[in-house]
């Protein structure tokens, strides 16, 4: 078992995400930066379903009741192991009653936790994926506890590691496609969209982050129709939205460009007043 002892801003058990639901509601949820959730259960051996912790800028607080491996990835909040500082991207040796932190903010804004194996909670519409209207909780809280497999016997030689990338949370282009309805801005929206740099507001969680500048816009509102994470918006009042992986599944704003998954992922890993443009890719 995992004891949670400090929650922090926000942390949450999510793998892959909950597919084939859509037509009643239900999001596809899933790790932010998926990339990074990949990387912590590849390193472990994981199947790339198990579940791990979605941790939101740290200052949380774990205690392990079991041995195991674990592995960090994403965001760097100094880590740190029975008070001694551990590394990121690497397969770490736990034993019963280690105590793991999260504390200052290096980079990023999620990191991912771990454990071999995964986390065995509770499996809701094919994941195990937090999301208050199905899982009655969109976090874990102080004094959960979060079962995972017991190791028997652990290598006190364990050396695995990788380096990383850091561009991955650097990255100022976000790459996109042509939405649906991009096709019906004229020149100087079109120009506006593609040069401004764009700064994230307060107003962004889990399920999709508003941008400050506006764009002018005059388009009909939509027919209901289908959105999904990266599904970029256009509001009447010219605010843009860039939906995330919460997002609900249908929508009426015009849907004017569409992130790549890699984009997704790398704008997971930023927050209030960070900034990028985007970029357009041809299919």
């Amino acid at each position: 078992m995992l004891k949670i002892l400090k929650t922090g801003f926000l942390s949450s058990i999510q793998d892959k995400g909950r597919f084939g639901f859509a037509s009643k509601g239900v999001p596809i949820s899933g790790a932010m930066d998926a990339y990074s959730a990949d990387l912590a259960n590849a390193i472990l051996n994981n199947a790339e379903t198990d579940a791990v912790i979605e941790v939101t800028l740290g200052n949380c607080t774990f205690q392990f009741l079991a041995d195991t491996t674990i592995c960090i990835t994403g965001g760097d909040f100094t880590p740190k192991l029975n008070g001694t500082t551990i590394q990121l991207n690497k397969i770490i040796p736990i034993f019963k009653t280690d105590i793991l932190t999260f504390q200052k903010v290096n980079y990023g804004v999620r990191c991912y936790l771990a454990v071999k194996g995964g986390f065995l909670t509770d499996q809701i519409l094919g994941s195990k994926s937090y999301y208050s209207i199905i899982t009655n909780s969109n976090s874990i809280h102080k004094g959960d506890l979060l079962p995972y497999h017991e190791l028997r016997e652990i290598s006190s030689k364990i050396q695995s590691s990788i380096k990383i990338n850091k561009n991955h949370y650097k990255e100022t282009e976000i790459a996109c496609y042509k939405g649906p309805e991009f096709h019906s801005l004229d020149d100087e929206q079109k120009k506006f969209l593609l040069e401004t740099t764009f700064t994230i507001s307060k107003d962004n969680s889990r399920m999709g982050y508003k941008l400050n500048e506006l764009l002018v816009n005059e388009l009909p509102q939509l027919l209901t129709s289908s959105v999904f994470p990266g599904t970029v918006q256009l509001t009447k009042s010219g605010t843009l939205i860039v939906l995330m992986r919460d997002c609900q599944t249908t929508g009426g704003y015009p849907r004017i460009l569409q992130l790549t998954e890699q984009a997704i992922n790398q704008l997971a890993q930023k927050t209030s007043s960070d900034s990028f443009k985007f970029k357009v890719k041809l299919i």
